[in-house]
């Protein structure tokens, strides 16, 4: 295989809100009656345009954001990152009105003091004086008017105003479950511990984060719900630990011993239940359900002891509960196990025979006039099926190009349903995605014709140029990108590739509508490097494609008989740390019949 390095240069891209919603913020405590309505009046009129203009530039700005979807993209999250810097002056900006406010109420109460022990040592001899005696009516008249116009201002205004602008484009409860289900892929996909997590210990990280007490609680509570007891058990565990370490929480240890004793029982573990609950017990003896639990664990353990001919049952492990302790529930995905080995870069089935049959070398779409003089740098990464590599195949500049064209319209990326054929939003896909048109741009041009001269496929039949970015633990789960049919005599019905041919055998030609064929091959650039996760895995036969920002990565979905080629079925890997861009082109059969043309058999 050849090196090759690129720099990594990332350009945040901060959202201008608006201009300040107010440039004034004295406080004009004495002015008369009439001149304190005008003054407020105006005050109040000018507040509302300017929020009006706030209101109206953000929705132009954030029109494409769609509630429950905030964590699905990095790229947009970072967004929010500059509302909350805003939101954080405006806030300041409160409290500096608030303390000017009780500063004049201050001043205001401090005068009178003195003044009021002054005249109520001597009323009469106080009042005798003609000016005190007008100043008492001006100021119970005019003054004291004033103080109560002062005191009832509320300076939260503002503030409460800039927060209701801004609360619409809130990540909401959705998007809060949907990163903390990130965090938990993340967790089983890696291997990684609740602690690691909490204590920020990840690999590539630049910016130390830490998780609370509080935060754990809510992770497991949030698994809870889910009736997910298994991460419950872990990060009721981590907040349990760092409890018991001294840490301040607002979360008791009560609350968190008495989900952490339910859900260990409910994964069958009734000893250390038992010995949680007891824990919880001594904390808390009045509490509302740890004394019938009790009653009921031991009840449980008292039976099982006689069933099992009154066998001594192991007593509670005393060792913490971490990763290995409990099995992980099986899901939906067959290749669940190897899928997510390959992401930690186990398992991966490059031989040394197969590696000396990998090489370099330069490609020149078969004396393409465009790549004649500067051909591509190509690398092979797998033999069977052929897989390749192209080095340079972006620019920095076009990368930033294509980025800037898609972030506006970025929306949750989508599959297409395998019973219906429409498109859907899955769980197994957390990214978004934009499609871009040649004609929207000359870079989206220059980009699509490259393609086509280094693959020597015509794209007048492909799909627009999609670009996607992912989220939190952003990933796409083992799938296939050309469309499944019923019987495919290529398709060996054994292990995985059974469940596969079940799982889509009633998949109808899902581009039958376009009138383009199947999809006949993938071209995937990357136009980001990404810190740690992110790889392009396939699962059937071992391989791992790892990002490398500006290289693209080319394969065959069809072979040439237009049969699916069912080793292709591959995986974008959950991101672990950075921010993962790519773009791909589904290049279709229809247009490479000279081009492409049928070999002699099946599996050509």
């Amino acid at each position: 295989m050849c090196l090759h390095t690129y720099s990594n240069s990332r350009d945040l891209v901060r959202l201008k809100l608006s201009e300040e919603i107010s440039a004034n913020q004295g406080f004009h405590y004495f002015c008369t009656a009439r001149h304190r309505r005008e003054d407020s009046a105006s005050r109040k009129m000018v507040t509302a345009m300017m929020m009006m203009k706030n209101s109206l530039f953000l929705l132009a700005w954030l029109s494409f954001c769609a509630k429950a979807e905030v964590f699905t993209s990095i790229g947009q999250m970072t967004d929010l990152i500059f509302t909350e810097k805003e939101l954080v002056q405006s806030l300041k900006e409160y409290i500096q009105a608030e303390e000017t406010k009780l500063s004049a109420v201050k001043s205001w109460a401090s005068k009178l003091d003195m003044l009021t022990q002054m005249s109520t040592s001597d009323p009469e001899g106080y009042l005798a004086h003609p000016v005190n005696a007008y100043k008492l009516m001006k100021r119970l008249n005019t003054e004291w008017s004033e103080l109560e116009s002062l005191v009832l201002q509320d300076p939260s205004d503002r503030f409460i105003a800039n927060m209701s602008v801004h609360r619409q484009y809130f990540p909401d409860e959705e998007d809060q479950k949907g990163a903390a289900k990130a965090l938990m892929r993340l967790q089983d996909t890696y291997k990684l511990d609740s602690e690691s997590i909490s204590q920020g210990r990840l690999p590539g990280v630049r910016y130390n984060a830490l998780l609370t007490v509080d935060d754990c609680f809510d992770m497991g509570k949030m698994a809870y719900n889910d009736a997910d007891y298994y991460h419950s058990v872990l990060w009721m565990q981590q907040a349990l630990r760092q409890l018991d370490a001294g840490e301040d929480a607002s979360t008791s240890k009560s609350d968190v011993l008495d989900y952490l004793s339910y859900s260990v029982y409910q994964l069958g573990d009734l000893p250390r239940a038992i010995e949680l609950t007891r824990r919880l017990v001594f904390i808390d003896p009045s509490h509302q359900r740890a004394g019938g639990n009790l009653r009921y664990f031991e009840k449980l353990l008292s039976t099982e002891m006689r069933e099992q001919a009154r066998k001594p049952t192991d007593p509670a492990s005393e060792r913490p509960i971490d990763l290995a302790t409990y099995e992980r529930p099986r899901d939906y995905l067959p290749e669940r196990d190897t899928y997510e080995a390959l992401c930690r870069g186990e398992g991966v089935k490059m031989t040394t025979q197969r590696r000396s049959r990998l090489y370099c070398r330069y490609h020149d779409g078969r004396r393409n006039p465009r790549l004649l003089l500067a051909p591509m740098k190509e690398e092979d990464e797998w033999d069977s099926p052929h897989i390749v590599r192209y080095l340079d195949a972006l620019s920095n500049q076009e990368i930033e190009k294509i980025k800037e064209l898609a972030k506006p319209r970025l929306a949750r990326a989508t599959v297409r349903d395998p019973k219906s054929g429409v498109l859907t939003v899955a769980h197994y896909r957390v990214s978004k995605s934009a499609w871009l048109e040649g004609e929207e741009d000359p870079v989206i041009d220059r980009v699509n014709r490259r393609i086509q001269d280094i693959t020597g496929l015509t794209v007048d039949t492909a799909e627009l140029l999609q670009v996607a970015n992912y989220g939190v633990g952003g990933q796409y789960e083992p799938h296939f990108d050309f469309s499944r049919r019923p019987s495919d005599s290529s398709l060996k019905k054994d292990g995985n590739r059974l469940a596969t041919y079940l799982n889509y055998r009633d998949e109808p030609d899902a581009f039958k509508s376009l009138g383009t064929g199947n999809r006949v091959a993938t071209f995937l650039n990357y136009m980001s490097d990404v810190e740690a996760g992110g790889a392009t895995v396939f699962p059937d036969f071992g391989a791992v494609i790892w990002p490398r920002k500006g290289t693209a990565v080319f394969w065959y979905n069809l072979f040439r008989s237009g049969e699916g080629d069912y080793r292709t079925r591959h995986a974008a890997c959950p991101v672990l740390v950075g921010s993962k861009w790519v773009s791909n082109k589904w290049i279709h059969e229809r247009g490479q019949e000279f081009r492409r043309p049928c070999g002699l058999t099946e599996v050509d």
